[in-house]
């Protein structure tokens, strides 16, 4: 083919990939490449189509080719370094980002990409950086300031974060993304009504916007007056956003008695509350029982990963990587059995799970509701948490209760005894509550002041969980004094970055208050663990159950309240008891570590037992089981 001829093909295609017209520009191309293998536009091209299709592998092949042709050319080595971004080669593509940037040190969207990737590498304040440099090398569009936005989010920068986002929205008003990131910066500024409303409107404008979808379901669980049958609708809604997936024909061996491959997709396999409750789990599985993989989808790696990985057959780091090659990853390792850890919240891949890539899939742990995912077959729950019968009508998962309680808890190595500090400059009764602002409800925050109240001689504690803005408090007290309650009696622990330092603050508090609707988890067993009753008011779904649970597992449901009136009388009959106080502080983790919460070979062998049990249903209903 000569030259002419080269250029006339590769004319046609551009004018076909600017129609959309994929697959007719890629026969053009595939011919054209088959005369012409070493025509860098014609590679560029090819590769450019692979990726916008999902084909990752072959994308970089190309591009990879068309690179070696045309060094000089930048457009193609930017093409290359997203791919491998999108396969997650972040070090790679953090390379070919720098040689681009030592030739064009003002290239914005080369800045851009490689703060994703300083980010996903777990350098997020380097990230940050190279997105300022984004925005201060081109014009400040939209996609500048979302992406800056995003990073200041990750850096708990939300004042700012807010800022360019409404910055980019007012450039481009029809961006999603922008709606997107200023909802999480709300969130972030506990701001969970305008938060949900901001994921409206970026669901408006791209309907298949599913992070939005996820995020928005999990700040529903913050507000009060929101129907579990609303709840659910919502979730069933969400479900059918993904679609039912593909129908796959699986070629595992349905044998009910064999070894299982089980495989946890997590963000959360790092230093993180989840690893509390399922590391105990997975470090006392039988290994002649269960073959364990490992998905960690998040950027930062610690020692909790190293513990984790040392116990896993194969470990996959998945953050960043696009999900059709995660989707690749899952389907070539297969597994028989994937546990999702994240339902609803951050680093999700819910969407995934709906195109189903195990014969079985189970949701547990990190979310506090049906996932709307008809892909995914079982939720692990308990019987307190999720009523037989009432709760089940609200879930598009069969529920498993493992019994006693859903969880098992493993405290800190290094936690301090418990202890009671004394302060002299207030000899009264302290509650406390070290909760996420965002579960800090209008009628809970009522409900405190009646018990303020009612107790006279009482201050309250309240410490965040992450990074804190100021503003924040300075709202919550005029939202107290709204029920007369003085500054004075309300004080805002800082952040503390050690957990150890974190426990140790619980020697300034007396009585716990757990949140409502949506309970602590973590937080109510590190209160019981240092020593400290927590009270809760249970509700009537599995976020405002979950307080029950821990406590009847423990042997106190003395401490489970049905109404407020009830939650204001049985904090101040503990308050009115310092006896009591100073016996539960001697010998409640004692009891602790003598209750089902703390049985980590029982729940171990009781959660193996369930995923059996799941197992062995799929296995008979392929009708090719063994048994």
């Amino acid at each position: 083919m000569n030259a002419a001829k080269v250029k006339h093909e590769l004319q046609r295609a551009a004018k076909l990939l600017d129609a959309k017209r994929l697959v007719e520009a890629n026969a053009v191309l595939q011919v054209l490449l088959r005369t012409a293998p070493r025509c860098y536009e014609a590679l560029f091209f090819s590769g450019a189509i692979a990726m916008e299709e999902g084909r990752l592998p072959e994308a970089e092949s190309l591009l990879q080719r068309a690179v070696r042709e045309n060094l000089a050319a930048i457009p193609g080595a930017m093409r290359l370094a997203i791919t491998k971004a999108k396969l997650g080669k972040n070090g790679e593509a953090g390379k070919l980002l720098e040689q681009i940037l030592q030739k064009e040190p003002r290239h914005a969207e080369a800045w851009r990409v490689l703060g994703f990737v300083k980010t996903v590498l777990g350098s997020p304040s380097e990230g940050l950086v190279c997105q300022q440099r984004a925005v201060e090398c081109g014009p400040a569009d939209a996609a500048s300031l979302y992406q800056l936005g995003e990073s200041l989010f990750l850096a708990h920068r939300y004042p700012e974060s807010l800022r360019c986002q409404d910055q980019a929205i007012q450039t481009d008003p029809k961006m999603a993304k922008a709606h997107f990131g200023r909802a999480m910066a709300l969130h972030g500024l506990n701001r969970i009504k305008e938060a949900v409303a901001a994921y409206d409107r970026a669901i408006e404008l791209a309907p298949g916007h599913f992070n939005a979808r996820s995020y928005r379901l999990m700040d529903l669980h913050y507000l009060s007056g929101i129907s579990r049958e609303r709840l659910f609708a919502e979730h069933e809604e969400f479900g059918r956003s993904v679609g039912q997936g593909k129908v796959r024909h699986f070629p595992h061996v349905a044998d009910p008695t064999r070894r299982i491959r089980l495989a946890i997709l997590s963000p959360d396999l790092r230093a993180h509350s989840v690893t509390y409750f399922i590391e105990p789990l997975l470090h006392r599985l039988d290994p002649n029982e269960f073959e364990l993989l490992l998905y960690h989808d998040h950027h930062v790696v610690d020692h909790v990963s190293a513990r984790l990985r040392k116990r896993a057959a194969r470990w996959r780091h998945v953050v960043g990587i696009a999900d059709s090659e995660v989707e690749r990853m899952i389907l070539a390792d297969a597994p028989d059995v994937l546990v999702e850890l994240a339902g609803h919240t951050g680093f999700n891949r819910l969407p995934l799970l709906a195109q189903r890539v195990a014969p079985v899939q189970i949701s547990y742990l990190g979310y506090p509701d049906t996932t709307g995912v008809r892909a995914i077959d079982y939720r692990f729950v308990d019987a307190i948490s999720d009523p037989v019968g009432e709760a089940d009508a609200y879930s598009t998962e069969s529920l498993v209760r493992l019994a006693p309680t859903a969880w098992t808890y493993q405290p800190p190595s290094d936690s301090p005894a418990p202890a009671r500090k004394v302060d002299e400059t207030f000899p009264g009764v302290v509650f406390g509550c070290f909760n996420n602002f965002a579960k800090l409800s209008i009628e809970l925050l009522e409900a405190w002041s009646q018990l303020l109240q009612r107790v006279p001689n009482s201050k309250l504690v309240l410490k965040p969980s992450g990074q804190f803005d100021p503003s924040l408090g300075g709202e919550l007290h005029v939202a107290l004094e709204a029920w007369q309650v003085s500054r004075d009696r309300v004080q805002i622990l800082k952040g503390t970055p050690e957990v150890r330092d974190h426990l140790a603050l619980y020697e300034r508090i007396d009585i716990a208050l757990d949140t409502f609707p949506y309970h602590g988890t973590t937080t109510t067993c590190e209160a019981l663990w240092m020593g400290v009753p927590v009270v809760s008011r249970r509700g009537d779904r599995h976020a405002s159950r979950v307080g029950a649970s821990l406590l009847t597992a423990i042997g106190h449901p003395e401490w489970i309240a049905e109404t407020w009136d009830d939650y204001i009388e049985k904090a101040a009959a503990l308050a009115s008891d310092p006896i009591q106080l100073a016996n539960l502080r001697a010998h409640l983790r004692e009891e602790m570590q003598r209750s089902p919460l703390l049985d980590h070979a029982g729940q171990a062998k009781r959660f193996g037992a369930a995923l059996r049990e799941c197992w062995a249903t799929y296995c008979h209903a392929t009708g090719q089981s063994s048994i």
